[in-house]
């Protein structure tokens, strides 16, 4: 198990607390000092954290992940004696993905003053239509869900999801260390495609690589061979992280495409293999530390093993139906907003909005210690950045689906 520092500093504050009916102020203190606690107090039984996000609709899934990844984080640290002596407990809102009741949970968060920090709410769109209202209200919030937007600018907002422009950025490392000079993309005409096309053509020449252009592709599209016929000589193919995706690949295999196909953090779920089947073997994705379907256990991080350890044992595994590929029912990222907000707190042994963002900022939290088994150094409200990247291989063999991690090394 793990010994962080918030678990340190909250069990020296439970002993002091239990300590206090048979000792003097002078003694308290002493022993609390030799015990390397804080002493502090949050000035109340529970410590309340929202989340927004889908929890019924067709995307209710997010939703479940990220609540059962934030609930076995707040057990963990509540039973190492919660935060300043009070409880973390979890309150929740559906948006059901729908923008409207996303904006209302929200300003009914941020207006709550027991709700000490909000995930959520996911998307980036209904993240930009919330965020002004954090800030007003200066209500701490951590965003799991939304890949787009600058966090640099302010306050009260943090990102522990890894960002687009850099996920593109590690593919571009990527096909530089593997030779390739030339690349496409094949993507959804929406916001998340017209943003990733504005990033390659940023960052290829960065790394000498030629970008051929964005094909866009349509809804009603029986097949993408067009697509990938006018990008047939390219040396790497960029596809959506969905079923759009998955018919990027089916026409590569059959136009006989020989180059790498490669896609963002989306390719590491198992709806994806359900859409690609076979074809998404030798894909390539970029992502923050997902180890689960890395077969050598003895390689997963620590932090990153026992959330997800607990993740399985409490609530299973999501296994795909057409691939049989597994994942757990949980996401460790946004467990990693709860460890910063108690790090946060018990190095500010306060509450106070102002003084918990200027806490989340001078966080460094090592990989070892955090459930996703990613570092948490957020000074720009960010908490990964490039180097914190790997870039991940699908295989598959008589045993079935696997990642190999593949990251170049520097």
């Amino acid at each position: 198990m793990r010994r962080s520092t918030i678990r340190w500093a909250s069990a020296a504050a439970v002993s002091a607390l239990v300590l206090a009916g048979c000792a003097s102020k002078e003694e308290r203190a002493a022993e609390t000092a030799a015990a390397g606690g804080t002493g502090w107090n949050a000035g109340s039984g529970t410590v309340k954290i929202g989340l927004i996000s889908p929890m019924t609709g067709p995307y209710a899934v997010l939703g479940i992940l990220q609540q059962n990844s934030i609930q076995v984080e707040m057990d963990r640290i509540n039973q190492a004696g919660g935060v300043g002596g009070a409880k973390l407990e979890l309150v929740v809102r559906d948006s059901a993905l729908d923008p409207g009741k996303a904006v209302q949970a929200a300003n009914e968060l941020a207006g709550d003053g027991q709700v000490r920090m909000v995930v959520g709410p996911s998307l980036s769109a209904f993240y930009n239509a919330a965020k002004g209202t954090y800030e007003q209200n200066r209500k701490l919030n951590c965003q799991p869900g939304v890949g787009t937007g600058d966090f640099g600018v302010l306050k009260y907002g943090f990102r522990s999801q890894d960002p687009n422009d850099i996920g593109m950025e590690k593919l571009m490392q990527y096909f530089k260390s593997q030779g390739v000079t030339s690349v496409g993309l094949v993507y959804e005409a929406d916001d998340a495609g017209r943003a990733n096309d504005g990033f390659i053509k940023e960052l290829a020449p960065k790394y000498g690589i030629t970008y051929l252009g964005f094909q866009q592709t349509r809804p009603d599209d029986q097949s993408h061979r067009p697509y990938v016929d006018k990008l047939k000589d390219a040396g790497a193919i960029v596809v959506s992280s969905n079923a759009s995706g998955a018919k990027t690949m089916a026409a590569a295999g059959e136009a006989g495409y020989k180059g790498i196909m490669a896609g963002t953090s989306g390719l590491q779920n198992v709806s994806f293999l359900d859409a690609a089947g076979d074809l998404a073997k030798g894909a390539v994705f970029s992502a923050v530390n997902v180890q689960f379907n890395i077969r050598d256990v003895a390689s997963w991080k620590p932090g990153y093993k026992a959330h997800v350890d607990t993740i399985v044992q409490k609530y299973g595994v999501v296994e795909g139906a057409k691939s049989g590929a597994k994942m757990p029912k949980g996401t460790a990222i946004a467990a990693d907003c709860v460890t910063a907000f108690a790090a946060a707190a018990e190095n500010a042994k306060s509450l106070d909005p102002d003084k918990l963002a200027a806490a989340m900022t001078a966080l460094d939290i090592p990989d070892t210690e955090t459930p996703s088994g990613n570092r948490i150094k957020p000074a720009d409200h960010e908490f990964f950045h490039v180097d914190d990247l790997h870039i991940y291989r699908w295989d598959k063999d008589a045993q079935g689906w696997f990642i190999t991690d593949v990251t170049p090394k520097s």
